[in-house]
């Protein structure tokens, strides 16, 4: 089954491993998808490539990629499985949070030891309570001499039993708000998940994400220096965003592709005569342009933030990161949406090479993930702070 990816188009010289990262995610998407597994070659290739450890500094072991060769690995494996992309993103959403809080004191060890041993990372920052807002927490961090207990009841733990660390939040410790929270980094060695849901959904099959009940013993020294809201705001949000963004289009990229190679045949076969899926494609391609052009300028931006040596950022960068999660969430559906439409029933059969349906049902997911309604919400509230 052709993906819909054309590797010619990936940088094989500035990113060693990624080219054939992305062929061997094509060519497992189909069976990933169909069975809801995670996309455990894709992420082996990865290893084997040492991106997982890309986003780290050269000093630890990593590669000190920048946000922008980041992006160019998350869009390349979303045109081949988007599974596997989110799961890219996700990691360095993680990985970026070690890579700017964690270089110091006695976290270091631990970042240089992920690094060394090209570990994944997942994330835990939504609880059963807080009904998905991360910036609050029922949990806390139990403190005991050099050692820390966590229980977390958490809805959702993407890819959690395939991770070598979970990165959860809790409140500092017992008497803390639901707001003083921290993050965790736990070994899978010392942390046990009862499955609390399953995992049967739409779209993005392969992140494998139902919910969990995650205990963990592990050393204080786990508990990163810096304030989860410092955190939040500086490096998960817009890595999220970002990453996330560059994933999306990467499934628009493999739509248009389709799209194309339908108009190609079709081109063929009229033998010179008008075909009105030309102007299809050519409105197409603005669309999908669009939606590049977009995502490269918020990636821009947040690596000018990055390099500018900011930790807080200001409302209007967080507006713009926001904005971003928005805009790139609904430009993949009208893409993709575009592009079965141009393809045709070819693009609606399952047993076709120009099968769009995997495209779609992802495409559809964005929205979903951090709800648009929440960050919409968020949005209004800055707003008013906001003197542009």
């Amino acid at each position: 089954m052709n993906s819909g990816v054309n590797v010619s188009t990936l940088d094989r010289e500035s990113i060693p491993g990624l080219a054939e990262a992305v062929q061997i995610a094509a060519a497992s998407a189909g069976d990933v998808d169909r069975n809801a597994r995670f996309p455990r070659e894709a992420v082996d290739a990865l290893k084997d490539a040492r991106l997982l450890s890309s986003s780290l500094p050269v000093s630890v072991g990593g590669g000190s990629f920048r946000i922008s060769e980041l992006a160019k690995v998350a869009r390349g494996l979303g045109s081949a499985c988007s599974s596997a992309g989110m799961v890219f993103a996700m990691h360095h959403t993680q990985a970026l949070t070690l890579a700017r809080h964690g270089l110091s004191g006695p976290i270091a060890d631990l970042t240089m030891s992920i690094a060394a041993n090209e570990a994944l990372l997942a994330s835990a920052t939504t609880e059963i309570t807080t009904g998905g807002d991360i910036g609050s927490s029922s949990c806390a961090v139990l403190t005991d001499g050099d050692e820390v207990t966590l229980e977390k009841n958490a809805p959702v733990i993407s890819y959690a039993e395939h991770a070598d660390y979970i990165c959860a939040t809790a409140r500092r410790g017992p008497d803390s708000s639901a707001s003083d929270q921290v993050l965790l980094v736990c070994p899978a060695g010392s942390t046990t998940l009862e499955r609390t849901g399953t995992w049967d959904v739409l779209g993005f099959r392969g992140t494998c994400s139902p919910g969990f009940l995650l205990s963990t013993k592990t050393l204080s020294s786990h508990v990163l220096p810096v304030d989860y809201a410092t955190i939040a705001a500086g490096t998960m949000l817009p890595a999220s965003h970002t990453l996330w963004a560059a994933v999306w289009l990467g499934i628009a990229d493999a739509a248009v592709t389709k799209a194309r190679m339908a108009v190609r045949q079709a081109a063929r076969k009229a033998a010179g005569k008008p075909l009105p899926q030309a102007a299809k494609l050519a409105d197409l391609t603005v669309a999908h342009q669009n939606f590049e052009s977009s995502v490269t300028a918020g990636v821009a931006r947040y690596e000018a933030f990055i390099e500018s040596g900011s930790v807080e950022p200001t409302i209007g960068f967080t507006i713009a990161m926001n904005n971003l999660k928005l805009s790139a969430s609904t430009a993949v559906i009208e893409v993709v949406a575009s592009a079965l439409a141009l393809i045709g029933i070819n693009g609606y059969r399952e047993d076709h090479q120009l099968s769009m349906g995997r495209l779609l049902r992802d495409s559809y997911g964005p929205q979903l993930m951090v709800s648009n309604d929440r960050i919409r919400q968020n949005n209004a509230q800055l707003v008013l702070a906001y003197r542009g």
